[in-house]
This record gives structure tokens, C-alpha cells and sequence, in this order.
């Protein structure tokens, strides 16, 4: 079968287009056909291995030290069922789904095993196969920090990032709880961001967010572009504050949760099962969800894929078709 292979990291340029073996599918596994697949910031990461300095010894050993251990990226997708192991119950041959691929990776490859118990789950009727790779880690992990902030109907959330993949739909599921969402992003996209659901829109190129004066229960840092000290400022004495990108607190952060009830959640991953997908599926299948995407590429122009969402201004998602639907 054929795959996109990176032997070191680096540039876009070291992924290749390459013959695999296929894989066979182990007992509890099914084995999809991949249709869609997508480029992610966790792919640009890993690929160039793009890490923070104190991370660089984690990271290491996580990603490979020399060279990448798992030399095939795609962190989600969407596809056809091809064959099952004996064991499993859950998925027959001809099944669509989509799923989450985040921590064996192996998504940019026309074939792709995984785990019936994992992330994975039906694809809805009513959406592309496109579309389907683009929900199990944004829409995810969008999901997964406003459920640990315990969001509740009425309160006031800012997304400062609003416009790219988690930002995006961060602010339809802020909607979606009942809360009233304010959307940060460049001029270009407030219109994308309105239409979203946002109640009010701030154009962070034109205007310092921070000076509003208003103050919200949520802020969700969604790209880790925002000042932390302008986020607290605008933040309630008992409010959540969200960086998805941060994994650990730096020194104004530990002060400020050993010396305010404001509580801090940051980067960690969603656990890794089918409920959340499950969840969100419903949503989108009942039309409450939208998928955002930027831009489509053909398998054979993933690197051109990889330099433009290298440049940090996609929105939404960017989708890599494999076959065509």
C-alpha cells in the first residue's frame, strides 16, 4: 500500500510518498480503508519536532531519538471497513467510520488497523468522509476542556483562537451548553466566527481584547497567542482558564493558583475511547456541529499541505483526500 514515510525530522520536504507492507488486522482490531486523513499542529510538531526546550527530553523518548519511531503521521481519519479480527463485535465489513489515530499515528497511509475499543466509531450519514477526518481531535479536545471547566448555561466564554480547528469548535459547543461566547481572531475571519454561533466578535489585529472590560467564567486559549496576565485581568474571581498548548504552569501561573480561586486547566490528552466520538457524532449528525474546513489536498501534495499549516493561519481544518467520494 502506499504512505507517506518520514525517516528524520525536519522540513515538510522529509515526508515521502512510499510502498508499505498493508497491515492485517489482530483479533480485537478492523482494518479501514482510509478516505480522508488531515493535517494537524500535532503533525507539524512532530514531524519538524517542534517542541518547548524543557520538553525536549520527553518528547525525545516519546517520538524517537535518532529518528521517528513511527514513521507514518495522521493523527485522524475516516474511511471503510475492509476486514475484522475474529473478536470483534462492535464493526462489520462496510462499515464507514471515523476515529482518532493520536497515539499510534499511521493515518497518512491508504490502510490503517485499529482497535475496536479505541476512538473509533460510525461515520454520519448526513457528512463527507472529508468532513468526518476532521472531527476526532479538534472537535475532541474542544469538548474535553469545556467539560472540565464544568461549563454551565449562562456563563461567559471567551475562544482566543477562535477561528482554527479547537477554536472553532470550542465556540459552537460553548453555544451549545448555553453560554455566551465571544470569539478572538483576525479580521479576516470574523465573519467564519459569527456564523458559528459567537455572540460578539473581536478582531485582536484592531483591538486589545484585554481592554474591553468585560470579565467571563471561561477563557479558552486555544493557539497560546493571548498574555496570560491580560487573560486574568479578564477573568472572574472564580473563573476557568484553558491553554490546550501549555502542559505545565510557569511562575505567574503557579501564583496565581496558590493565591486566587481561579482555577487553571491545562494541555492534556482526552482519553483515548469511542464516547466522546459518539457524543460528538450525534451533535453533527443532528446538524448542531459544523466542520469547518480551509483547504483540501490530494495525498500526493501532503507536503504542500504540511507548509501551509506549517504558516499558522488555517481555519478550521485542512483535509487530505485519498480517494475521492
Amino acid at each position: 500500500m502506499k504512505a507517506i514515510v518520514y525517516t528524520k525530522y525536519g522540513p515538510p520536504d522529509v515526508l515521502q510518498l512510499k510502498e508499505v507492507d498493508k497491515p492485517i488486522p489482530k483479533d480485537h482490531e478492523l482494518l479501514v480503508k482510509v478516505k480522508a486523513t488531515t493535517v494537524t499542529v500535532a503533525d507539524i510538531r512532530s514531524r519538524g519536532f517542534l517542541v518547548p526546550p524543557a520538553f525536549w527530553l520527553p518528547a525525545r523518548i516519546s517520538l524517537g531519538f535518532k529518528q521517528p519511531k513511527k514513521e507514518v503521521l495522521g493523527m485522524e481519519l475516516a474511511g471503510e471497513v475492509e476486514s475484522v479480527g475474529k473478536d470483534v463485535k462492535r464493526f462489520k465489513k462496510g462499515d464507514q467510520v471515523f476515529a482518532a489515530s493520536l497515539e499510534s499515528f499511521g493515518a497518512y497511509a491508504e490502510y490503517k488497523c485499529l482497535p475496536e475499543d479505541g476512538p473509533v466509531t460510525i461515520k454520519p450519514s448526513n457528512i463527507t468522509y472529508e468532513e468526518a477526518a476532521a472531527i476526532p481531535i479538534g472537535a475532541r479536545t474542544a469538548l474535553f476542556f469545556l467539560r472540565k471547566a464544568n461549563i454551565k448555561e449562562g456563563q461567559k466564554v471567551l475562544v482566543y483562537g477562535a477561528s482554527g480547528s479547537v477554536g472553532s469548535y470550542a465556540v459552537q459547543l460553548a453555544k451549545y451548553f448555553g453560554a455566551e461566547v465571544t470569539g478572538v481572531c483576525s479580521s479576516s475571519n470574523l465573519e467564519l466566527v459569527k456564523s458559528l454561533g459567537a455572540d460578539k466578535v473581536i478582531d485582536y489585529t484592531k483591538e486589545d481584547f484585554s481592554s474591553k472590560g468585560e470579565t467571563y467564567d471561561v477563557i479558552f486559549e486555544a493557539v497560546n497567542k493571548s498574555q496570560f496576565t491580560d487573560c486574568m485581568k479578564m477573568l472572574k474571581k472564580d473563573g476557568v482558564y484553558i491553554n490546550i498548548t501549555e502542559p505545565l504552569p510557569n511562575a505567574r501561573m503557579l501564583w496565581t493558583q496558590l493565591t486566587t480561586s481561579k482555577k487553571l486547566i491545562l494541555s492534556r490528552n482526552s482519553p483515548e475511547t469511542a464516547d466522546a466520538l459518539n457524543y460528538l457524532k450525534e451533535l453533527v449528525g443532528s446538524g448542531k456541529l459544523k466542520v469547518v474546513i480551509d483547504r483540501y489536498y490530494t495525498f500526493d501534495e501532503i507536503v504542500e499541505a504540511h507548509r501551509y499549516v506549517e504558516k499558522g493561519h488555517k481555519k478550521g481544518n485542512v483535509v487530505i483526500t485519498l480517494y475521492r467520494t
